[in-house]
This record gives structure tokens, sequence and C-alpha cells, in this order.
């Protein structure tokens, strides 16, 4: 740009107003382009397409001689293909359509001089040139944009695969290992606060206390065991899901009257998936839980079941806390949970038993707008 601006530039040394202004919009465009990888953000990226545009219309306008700034003109939506914005590359497209339309408005009827007879001479050609080549540089986003897409869902499912595996090999080098000295320290505190010698009623409910806090231990070692074992021997059926789900409202709505929350269930009926029942019905309480417990007092948590084609797309709503997206990303991250007490496994046992059934599972939430949970499987239909 520099070069052009300087070499062999039939306005060079012009104090016009066409001179000054491309020299003032190329060093404004290499100023965006140096500070682009510093500020990288979606308004210096709206500015570089703004002022690149400006740009290259001056030059075109300015060196009607030079036919080869026609072709600059078709292409400048495709330099915003290569900042990854969907937003962007359409309002580089709308953009670019209407300065055109302006452009070939003002050829035809203030360009008495005839400095862009070789646009008039054939007019048609040119819109369609101009029309074909956006054609082709949307085609050339729409595949890239694509392949961008199954990319991130391709390292999303790999992410997810590596931290189950990371997962299961922990558990199953540690959890033995652990368990067989808790049961037995835990067998040994039973049979002694069982002992009349221990009159204390101090020491009793510091027998009882520890106990307990076994069986917390005990109970984390369980779900570890559950993602880590390949659990071949549960039986896949055919799970009548509005069945399960009702089974499983009932069963929390004590817990949500407790807090003053609600469950409504709105289910489509023939809904019907392949999977193990006691595993599904897991993974709803589990969902709808949570739902419940970031909802704020007296709000309702919304389950809707629906039939999608080949699926059966179930979603948990809430308007509780919300997450912000980099909690988001962090969910099923072995021991990462919003909760103060929560080790994290319960949902990534949810996500081991959507993945073992070839279903998916998505969290759209904000923060103190709520969350969005939706599972799909396959239906059996």
């Amino acid at each position: 740009m520099m070069m052009g601006l300087l070499l062999d530039n039939p306005r060079f040394g012009e104090l016009k107003i066409g001179y000054i202004l491309h020299s003032v919009l190329t060093l404004a465009l290499v100023a965006c382009l140096l500070l682009y990888p510093r500020y990288r953000n979606y308004h210096i990226r709206i500015i570089i397409i703004i002022v690149g545009s400006a740009y290259l219309y001056t030059i075109f306008f300015l060196y009607p001689d030079t036919w080869s700034t026609f072709i600059l003109l078709c292409f400048i939506p495709a330099i915003s293909i290569l900042f990854f914005d969907s937003k962007l590359f359409y309002f580089s497209l709308i953009l670019n359509g209407l300065l055109i339309t302006v452009t070939y408005s003002y050829i035809m009827i203030m360009d008495q001089e005839n400095r862009y007879a070789h646009m008039k001479s054939d007019l048609i050609g040119n819109v369609s040139n101009f029309i074909g080549s956006q054609v082709i540089i949307y085609c050339i986003y729409y595949l890239y944009h694509v392949r961008i897409k199954k990319q991130q869902l391709y390292y999303e499912q790999l992410q997810h695969s590596e931290r189950l595996k990371t997962t299961g090999q922990l558990a199953a080098a540690v959890a033995h290992e652990i368990r067989n000295p808790l049961t037995a320290v835990k067998g040994f505190l039973q049979f002694y606060s069982e002992k009349d010698t221990l009159s204390s009623k101090d020491v009793k409910d510091h027998f009882t206390l520890m106990i307990d806090e076994l069986n917390t231990a005990e109970q984390v070692i369980s779900q570890f065991l559950c993602i880590a074992k390949p659990d071949k021997e549960k039986k896949i059926e055919i799970v009548n899901v509005q069945a399960v789900l009702q089974s499983v409202t009932d069963l929390l709505k004590s817990y949500g009257l407790v807090r003053d929350n609600t469950i409504e269930l709105n289910v489509d009926e023939d809904c019907y998936i392949y999977a193990n029942a006691i595993e599904y019905k897991q993974l709803m309480i589990n969902i709808i839980k949570n739902a419940i417990e970031a909802s704020k007092s007296g709000d309702s948590v919304i389950v809707q079941v629906k039939r999608k084609n080949h699926f059966v797309e179930m979603k948990v709503i809430d308007t509780g806390c919300g997450m912000s997206k980099a909690e988001v990303e962090s969910l099923g991250t072995p021991f990462y949970s919003l909760k103060s007490n929560g080790t994290g496994l319960g949902l990534m046992i949810c996500y081991h038993i959507v993945e073992k059934y070839n279903g998916r599972i998505d969290f759209q939430s904000s923060i103190d707008e709520g969350t969005t949970v939706t599972i799909r499987f396959p239906s059996n239909k």
C-alpha cells in the first residue's frame, strides 16, 4: 500500500483532496493492521473492514485507468473470512453490495467524461461478474464455515472423551485402593460405637460423625466406580420417557417444595429411547436437581420433551443464577462444581450416560438469566 502511494503514482506530490484522502486511508489501514494482533476484538475488525473498503473504493475512483482495482472491489468480503466471524462476513457482503450499487449508479449518471468507459461498454457483463464473484465468495465462506464448525465439534468431543478417559483411569487406579481401608475403619468404628463402654454422649457423637464422613467418602468412590466400570451388564431396553420423567418429578417434588420451587412437566406422547431405564432416571434426577438448586425461591423448573425427526429432545429450563461462558465450558470436568459442597462427579456421570447411548448434551446459560440444558437421544422409531 505504501509503495502504491509513493512509487510511480501520477498524483504523487499533489496536495489535492484525492491524494490526501488516499494517504490518510493508507496510514489508517496500516495502523489498524498493526494494532490488530494486540487488540483482537470485534470493533477493530469492523474498523478494518470499513477502512479497507473505503481505501479500495478511493483508489478505484482516483485511478480509473487501473482496471484491476475493480477486481479488488469484488473481493472485499473475502477479507472478513480470515476473521472467523459470520456476522462480520455478512456485514461486509451487504456493505460491498450497497457500495457497488452506488458506484454503478454514479458511473452511469455522473460520468460524463467517460473515465470509466471500460465499465460502461459492458455494463451487464461487469454486473454479472460482480454478482458471480460474490456468489463464489459466499460459497467459499459457507464451505469454510461448515468445516470450521465440524472441527470445533470434533475438538469438543475429543476434549470430552479425554476427560472421561482420564477420570476412568484415575478411578480404576485409586478407588479400590481407598475403598478397602475405609471399609475396615468404618467396620471398627461401627463395632466400637455399639459398645456399652462408650458412656459419654460426646464420644458417641464423635463416632457417629466419623461414620457419616466415611459414608460420604464411600459415596464419592462409588461415583468414581460408576464412571470407570464398563457397565456391560446393564440392560438396554426401550424406555418410555414420559413414564420415567413422571417418576422423577414425583420423586423430586418434595425436594422442590422445601425450596419453594415447582416442576412443570410437558412431554409429547410416544417418546421412546433405547437406554437403561435406571441410568436414564439417574441422568434426569441429576439434571433436574441441579436446576432446582440453581433456581431462586418461588421459581419453576420447566421440563419439556419433544420428538424431532429421529431424535427425542429433552430440555430442562430454569431461571436461576445462570453461568458464564467459561463456567459452561468447564462443566463435566472432574471435581469442578459450582456448589460449595459439590464434587462435580454427578455431572461427569451425566456426560458418561449421554455419550454411552449416542446422545448429546448442551448447556445454554447467561448470568442471572438462567440455564437451559438440552439432551438429545436417538429415538427408537
